[in-house]
């Protein structure tokens, strides 16, 4: 009478099956992986003038609160700076407003593929981050020395330059590798927006925005005193 045959585990079987699930769970997770990477917000700059969740580089500590949104590469931006510029950083310097800039980035198809709002942006953050007594100097700097539209713009070793002259040595690293340049793009989205969609400036008091072309410059005068 010929025995049975007993029952034999595969195990070259089971060890290929272990695998490929091993494989599949790994491609799994790195998958999420990537997709969180992708999704994830930009690093936020660390400093006492920033704020993480808004982007507002803020000044003063007055109740009128006023909120200005610029791209450093736009003309009417800086036409508004020259017009209310220094009275609004002194009202600011008073307590008599708080002062919010928004650095943003709507004009980088200006700067022949340089990104010059982006990268202007990251390096007032970067100064922000690194020096904030510099602050207001380094922006004032930018408008001052202002590249025209469809320029390539300033380079990040000239941005480090005027960055260090406002008095922030150590913001180069950080200029050139465009730590904030995430930040600005998660931030930019969130301008109000007027008619036309978002543009610069967009400004606001209290929360309420101004038109700045039908009676919003002559209310903003009026708050700041100037006759």
């Amino acid at each position: 009478m010929a025995a049975a045959k007993g029952n034999t585990t595969n195990w070259f079987a089971i060890w290929i099956s272990i695998a490929v699930v091993v494989v599949l769970v790994g491609l799994g997770g790195l998958v999420v992986f990537l997709n969180n990477m992708a999704t994830a917000p930009g690093a936020a700059p660390k400093s006492d003038i920033v704020n993480e969740e808004t982007g507002a580089i803020s000044f003063g500590t007055g109740e009128e609160v006023v909120d200005t949104y610029v791209d450093f590469m736009c003309p009417a931006c800086n036409a508004f700076e020259g017009q209310f510029g220094e009275q609004l950083q002194s009202a600011a310097a008073d307590n008599e407003i708080t002062l919010n800039i928004h650095p943003i980035s709507i004009l980088d198809r200006l700067s022949q593929n340089t990104n010059y709002s982006t990268r202007a942006a990251n390096a007032a953050y970067c100064v922000a981050e690194d020096a904030p007594d510099a602050f207001l100097d380094f922006f004032n700097l930018l408008y001052a020395n202002q590249p025209a539209e469809n320029s390539t713009g300033l380079t990040d070793d000239e941005l480090a330059a005027f960055a260090e002259q406002a008095g922030s040595a150590g913001a180069a690293d950080c200029i050139a590798d465009g730590t904030f340049s995430d930040f600005v793009a998660d931030r930019t989205p969130e301008t109000p927006p007027g008619p036309q969609g978002i543009s610069t400036p967009t400004v606001t008091i209290n929360g309420e925005r101004l038109d700045l072309q039908a009676g919003g410059a002559a209310e903003l005068a009026k708050l700041l005193g100037i006759g």
